[in-house]
């Protein structure tokens, strides 16, 4: 393995990783009125789209990456839309 391919799986899992603590503290505090559902959605259609170009390039790196965060910052977005709906 190169380092640039190191440096690129490494950069990917903690951009990844990033929103754990953010889904850890939202679950337990069930506080995000000043969490931004905007920042999220935007943030889901970036990586979303950074999904689909790693499918058109075959690069399994950028999918497998890009394709968990869309997961777990639609997991967030979900969160803050249901915790504000209820107002909790």
């Amino acid at each position: 393995m190169l380092a640039e391919d190191l440096i690129g799986i490494l950069a990917g899992v903690f951009t990844t990783l990033a929103v754990l603590p953010q889904i850890i503290k939202a679950l337990q505090t069930r506080k995000v009125e000043d969490v931004s559902p905007y920042m999220f959605f935007i943030l889901c259609l970036g990586v979303g789209l950074w999904t689909v170009y790693g499918i058109f390039k075959m690069d399994w790196p950028i999918i497998l990456t890009n394709g968990i965060s869309f997961i777990l910052n639609s997991l967030m977005l979900g969160i803050i839309i249901t915790q504000k709906q209820h107002g909790i």
